[in-house]
């Protein structure tokens, strides 16, 4: 993988850990020559994403849309900063940009994010992994309630397995060098049910 997209939250959250683990990813990215693209604020866990890979010689790709760096939050430093208009065209960018996908701690917007990503690698729009850092089980109610998903006949088994999960840096990174994107289609027929 020549560069991954990562989705976070633009506040820290309550634990430091998410900061700690936010910075080590960054960190990680740079030590593997693996490039970072991301939503290009200063801001929160997005800002100690890329410090951690900025302060270790990594590529930092920003894409942001022109309203928010007029509230000043976009990071000064970066390899590049896009500007787009749209949130819309931020996901279009970052999607065209990457080669895999993370999502760390965040918020609506991180699962919006995280969540168009995965509807179109089932719908067949690219392959790439998508994958979950689940910092001290963050995403451990998401995790059932897609479970839910499936034992009601709404989530194929198999679309369910797209979503790579670990908890360290290290094991995700190999779960998405390893990936292997489902053949068959999103659609549940009354037999599968």
């Amino acid at each position: 993988m020549k560069r991954i997209t990562v989705f976070c939250g633009s506040s820290f959250g309550t634990e430091d850990i998410f900061r700690e683990q936010a910075y080590l990813l960054g960190k990680t990215l740079a030590k593997k020559k693996i490039g970072l693209i991301y939503g290009g604020a200063r801001v929160g866990l997005m800002g100690a994403l890329a410090d951690g890979a900025m302060q270790n010689q990594g590529e930092v790709i920003g894409v942001l849309p022109n309203f928010l760096k007029g509230k000043e939050i976009a990071h000064e430093h970066l390899t590049e900063l896009i500007l787009v208009e749209t949130m819309h065209e931020r996901k279009t960018k970052m999607n065209d940009l990457s080669d895999g996908v993370i999502a760390l701690p965040g918020g609506f917007g991180t699962l919006e994010e995280l969540f168009e990503m995965l509807t179109w690698a089932q719908l067949g729009l690219h392959k790439k992994p998508i994958a979950i850092l689940n910092i001290n089980g963050f995403y451990d109610e998401l995790f059932k309630l897609t479970q839910t998903m499936v034992e009601k006949g709404l989530l194929k088994d198999i679309n369910q397995q797209m979503l790579l999960v670990s908890d360290d840096i290290f094991d995700l990174l190999d779960k998405m060098y390893n990936y292997q994107p489902p053949t068959v289609g999103k659609w549940i027929t009354k037999e599968e049910v």
